[in-house]
């Protein structure tokens, strides 16, 4: 395999196989990536903090034998710690922070024996469902350049659909690693609230809304990695019983036949785009020839009243994040230390009183129970990924004449009168019209997945969304893996990688 020219073609585990049968060598995968980087990485600034002499001397240091013992690698720039490589949080606040440990979670993607080959871009505090950052720039989706990737973990997504790697980090505190999973034709599954570490540095982040774990091009790589990953830190918040059977050795098993509600309708009351309908109803389709039952049927939540509860937490870690600056920069933080919008927000998110903050933490309960119900009689909820698909670069971010008003309301701290506006509820539902199911996993700790089963017209991914019960990742990865059986998408994905090199 001189040059290692096959490389796009093997999933992580794939790569694992062929070093352990010593068919190729660490080095010569290693260099195969950092030369797709090379390539790819201009076009398309997914990876911001190149780290390929740290990733040589790892593997000139001897890896730990783990299952993926020489699979190349990229940390989504946000949360995961590695000792002595920057960690900006995709904020200029951060430019220059460095930290001395690693996180739990990267400790054990280091045990597993992957060889991290840098950082990803992210928007700013993972807080935007896209990702074009002030500092870092845009990244752009290996679909179609003029599109977005998606976010918080836009640069990793782009990094495995365009071959740099065939796995990497991202975290999802309302959809961030299922957004870009569906944006660029990948697999992306996040755990159950607590299956994964979150420590040195936090106990439940938002509120045990933000988990993290992988985007793949193949469900054994994420169920393999959650095998390495999975189980309780020291400190950590929430405890969950361990799986019965380690997750790849029961995906090779279809599950047994399934009850599964599905729902194409916004919970926002929001238009959906027809792609995405079409991507259920195909769905549908495939799940019943599979052998399972599928019936339209959605629960009984309200909506409107969960978005504005998920703003309210929102815009209170902001304000939050904000002032906790002071310990990064050794001063009170300003303005020009993050982005506009980013102020804006926190700005509002101390106009709330902690009252208010409660109450809504507590619709976030009601919504758990409901969805326990829910899952007494379904195995599962099916709906689209996303309400419309990969929209153009730019489309989301403020017009100028908005970035103005933020800019007035930011100069003058006019965050009550912000609120006295009544925009918060406005907020609530412009934010989320294209999000608008990702959510409510992050509510209630669910597992939940991003699952590749449509392009549309256009040629651009659209993925579909399962809901699972709480603690059950076994259900929702036997699921994919069977759909990845029955329809394997990483042929299309590999042929669009190979497309770019041409």
């Amino acid at each position: 395999m001189s040059g290692f020219k096959e490389f796009l073609d093997f999933d992580g585990l794939g790569l694992a196989e062929l070093i352990q049968k010593k068919e190729i060598s660490t080095n010569e995968i290693c260099e195969a990536a950092i030369n797709r980087i090379e390539q790819e990485n201009p076009k398309l600034n997914a990876v911001v903090t190149p780290i390929f002499d740290l990733a040589r001397k790892s593997i000139a240091d001897k890896l730990p034998q783990g299952p993926f013992s020489g699979v190349p690698f990229l940390l989504k720039d946000l949360l995961a710690a590695y000792a002595g490589v920057p960690l900006t949080n995709g904020s200029k606040a951060f430019e220059n922070f460095i930290p001395a440990y690693d996180s739990d979670l990267v400790k054990r993607f280091k045990m597993a024996g992957l060889v991290i080959l840098g950082k990803t871009n992210c928007p700013e505090f993972g807080l935007l469902g896209y990702t074009e950052p002030e500092l870092h720039g845009i990244t752009r989706n290996p679909w179609h350049h003029d599109h977005t990737p998606g976010g918080s973990s836009g640069g990793s997504a782009a990094a495995v659909a365009s071959g740099m790697v065939p796995v990497a980090s991202g975290g999802d505190g309302g959809g961030s690693i299922r957004i870009p999973a569906s944006c660029c034709g990948l697999f992306g599954l996040k755990p159950t609230r607590g299956r994964n570490p979150t420590g040195p540095d936090h106990g439940q982040i938002w509120q045990g809304a933000v988990v993290e774990h992988v985007l793949s091009r193949s469900v054994r790589d994420s169920a393999a990695l959650l095998d390495a990953t999975q189980g309780t830190d020291i400190g950590a918040p929430y405890i969950i019983a361990p799986p019965e059977k380690p997750y790849l050795q029961i995906i090779d098993q279809d599950p047994l036949p399934l009850k599964i509600a599905f729902n194409t309708r916004s919970p926002l009351n929001t238009d959906v785009d027809q792609e995405c309908v079409t991507a259920v109803e195909k769905t549908a389709k495939i799940l019943e020839s599979l052998g399972h039952h599928v019936e339209e049927a959605a629960p009984e939540l309200d909506g409107i009243t969960l978005a504005k509860s998920y703003l309210t937490l929102y815009i209170g870690e902001i304000a939050s994040d904000i002032d906790q600056l002071e310990n990064i920069l050794g001063r009170k933080p300003v303005r020009s230390d993050v982005e506009t919008l980013t102020w804006t927000l926190g700005l509002l998110g101390r106009t709330f009183s902690a009252g208010y903050f409660v109450t809504a933490m507590r619709e976030w309960d009601n919504a758990a129970r409901i969805m326990g119900q829910f899952h007494e009689k379904y195995d599962l909820y099916l709906t689209p990924t996303l309400a419309a698909p990969p929209v153009k670069i730019g489309e989301l971010k403020p017009k100028p004449i908005e970035q103005i008003a933020l800019n007035i309301v930011n100069m003058f701290g006019l965050g009550r009168l912000l609120k006295a506006s009544g925009i918060t509820d406005q907020l609530a539902i412009e934010s989320l019209a294209k999000t608008p199911f990702t959510q409510l996993a992050n509510f209630t700790g669910q597992p939940a997945m991003s699952v590749p089963l449509h392009l549309t017209e256009n040629g651009l991914p659209c993925g579909v969304h399962f809901m699972g019960r709480f603690g059950d990742e076994q259900t929702l990865l036997q699921l994919a893996a069977q759909l990845e059986r029955d329809l394997p998408w990483q042929d299309r994905l590999i042929t669009n990688m190979k497309k770019s090199s041409t």
